[in-house]
């Protein structure tokens, strides 16, 4: 084994992240996650290569990450395509996240005795509670890394969820370590419960507070150096959950509720921003999964409790307690088909934070920590091999997926520009006047700037004979008279840009 000090860091991370890299490339190809993956490699080097074992190191990267995570997550959600589905969205990422501790904490106190092992009440809803949310990482790279669209406004529902119910589980998860450590052993639960009330109504407020400040300043700054504006953003998101920490207000939902602010307001220099954080994101991501399967302790995971326990918590996770708590939760909400709310049952991915969670005991010393933490984390590896290898499998079968077609021209306007970019594709009704691109009625100040066909781009002059298929990318000032003359033309699919 090689102790995993300072001399080998820079060596061992370029390995772990190349070999991290060609697994995700592996992954993709033959349709498992590769954040799996990723946990994999880290679990296969500490196996015989890097002896690491530190509880605080690997909780701080793990919050760093987090961070990173929730915030790009906020960022790239759009207002108009979580609005429809809201009220949904919310009730899972609290209630759903309190039905589910309480049915699988409920589960383990039964079960735990047939596992081999005796533990508390409340230390089974320990444990249930740090599983609780699903894995905004790997819903996040999973749904988005699959070219295939769902119905029902089913994807922004599910990356709302997963992106606001880390709260939620992490203060079920601090309110009962409390409960257990000695420290606070004597705190009475409507303490806690008060104090959670407080930490979220905090949470929310400086988030939202702290991403409109992070718009504001970076609107007016005018940095000469254009790649400082990521860095700056960068201080506002650890700032943001610090500084919410420090007031006594939940920090992860600080961070999400700042990135959405930020991703849905006007923002100076945004398109290289949100390049830097998607990058940046991936790197983190790797860096987490890594770091935990270095941590885990492959020999504890083989003990026939762990084993057992770890298999029926995860069985009873994906079929019992998650599918309940979706339909508990989306009850009042008769849009969503019975399809519909199979399929979010399914997409409850567990991940790194439910391991990340797990760690808290670890640090309070609380009982049964190491066997709750090892029990987590081979429940999150089942979640992960049979829930997340078929999540657009599951979508086919239940017949709520569609092709999602690429943009032929990827192109970014400035925000302040009044003009609308769109792409269309050339049907038969366009061409009823002629093939010719000046026989097409257009409104006024509207131009087509570029034509695809078969892969090749090209200017086009109002001689310029189209065909069938040919995408167009089209600017306007017109917006409104632009779609309804899309709508006569028959031209259903407007991509805006």
């Amino acid at each position: 084994m090689i102790d995993f000090t300072s001399e080998h860091i820079v060596l061992v991370g370029a390995l772990l992240l190349f070999v991290a890299v060609l697994a995700g490339k592996a992954a993709y190809r033959f349709g498992a996650p590769a954040l799996l993956l990723f946990l994999g490699v880290g679990m296969l080097f500490g196996l015989d290569f890097i002896s690491y074992r530190s509880v605080e190191v690997t909780q701080f990267v793990g919050m760093v990450s987090l961070c990173i995570i929730l915030f790009t997550g906020g960022m790239d959600t759009k207002f108009s395509q979580i609005r429809p589905i809201i009220g949904p969205g919310v009730v899972l990422a609290t209630g759903g996240v309190v039905i589910t501790a309480l049915i699988l904490g409920t589960f383990v106190w039964l079960v735990a005795p047939v596992a081999g092992t005796e533990i508390s009440f409340t230390a089974a809803l320990l444990l249930a509670s740090t599983m609780s949310s699903t894995d905004s990482a790997s819903v996040f790279s999973i749904l988005r890394s699959k070219k295939q669209g769902l119905r029902q406004n089913l994807r922004p529902l599910l990356e709302l969820e997963s992106g606001s119910n880390d709260p939620m589980a992490y203060m079920l998860t601090v309110l009962l370590v409390g409960v257990l450590s000695r420290s606070q052993g004597e705190m009475c639960f409507g303490t806690n419960l008060v104090l959670f009330v407080v930490q979220m109504v905090v949470g929310a407020l400086s988030g939202y507070l702290i991403g409109c400040a992070a718009v504001w300043l970076i609107n007016r700054i005018n940095l000469a150096n254009r790649s400082l504006y990521s860095v700056l953003l960068l201080a506002f998101i650890f700032f943001a959950f610090a500084f919410t920490d420090l007031i006594r207000g939940n920090g992860y939902l600080a961070v999400y509720l700042a990135g959405l602010v930020v991703g849905n307001r006007k923002l100076a220099q945004k398109q290289p921003m949100t390049i830097f954080f998607d990058g940046f994101t991936w790197l983190m991501q790797i860096m987490m999964f890594l770091m935990l399967g270095l941590f885990v302790n492959s020999d504890e995971l083989l003990q026939p409790e762990v084993l057992l326990l770890g298999l029926l918590v995860g069985v009873f996770m994906i079929a019992v307690a998650r599918p309940a708590s979706v339909f508990l939760c989306l009850a009042p909400f008769r849009k969503f088909t019975t399809k519909a709310r199979l399929y979010v049952s399914w997409v409850g991915l567990r991940g790194a934070v439910p391991i990340l969670f797990a760690l808290y005991p670890l640090i309070a010393e609380v009982p049964h920590a190491g066997l709750l933490f090892n029990v987590v984390f081979l429940s999150t590896i089942i979640s992960l091999v049979v829930q997340g290898t078929t999540v657009s499998v599951m979508a086919n079968l239940l017949g709520l997926s569609y092709e999602e077609r690429e943009s032929a021209f990827n192109v970014n306007m400035h925000e302040d520009m009044k003009s609308v970019l769109t792409e269309v594709e050339v049907n038969e009704r366009m061409l009823e006047r002629g093939q010719l691109l000046r026989e097409i009625e257009l409104p006024e100040n509207t131009l087509v700037m570029m034509v695809c066909r078969d892969g090749d781009y090209f200017v086009p002059k109002g001689n310029t004979g189209l065909l069938l298929g040919d995408k167009l990318l089209v600017i306007s000032n017109r917006d409104e008279e632009l779609a309804a003359s899309y709508k006569v033309m028959g031209i259903s699919e407007v991509r805006k840009l």
